[in-house]
């Protein structure tokens, strides 16, 4: 196990926990992915919100590239979430659905 950050603690019975980064990816079959509209804290502008992925970064990146460039819009992946700039909902729900991803709302 290696230490890359520091932790500094008072408490002597304390544990450092490595936080796995190499979650396995489930099959599209079994991802419950869910896209909303969002407008909170984006200054007026809207985004999809496609949430609810269970995965390795990567595999999120290659979908939220894939929904970008269908899209024809910019966006983002991370912390579990793909952002697609602008209201898309109907039609990114379409395209994960035609991709695989079954249990899509």
């Amino acid at each position: 196990m290696s230490k890359n950050n520091i932790v500094y603690s008072t408490n002597p019975n304390f544990e450092f926990e490595e936080e796995n980064e190499d979650v396995e990816t489930l099959s599209k079959e079994k991802q419950q992915l869910k896209v909303t509209i969002d407008r909170k804290q984006r200054k007026g502008k809207s985004v999809t919100l496609i949430t609810g992925f269970v995965g390795k970064k990567e595999d999120l990146e290659e979908i939220a590239k894939e929904l970008k460039s269908k899209c024809g819009v910019g966006g983002s992946a991370k912390n579990n979430e793909i952002i697609i700039q602008g209201e898309f909902k109907e039609k990114i729900v379409s395209l994960l659905i035609q991709s695989g991803y079954l249990k899509t709302k």
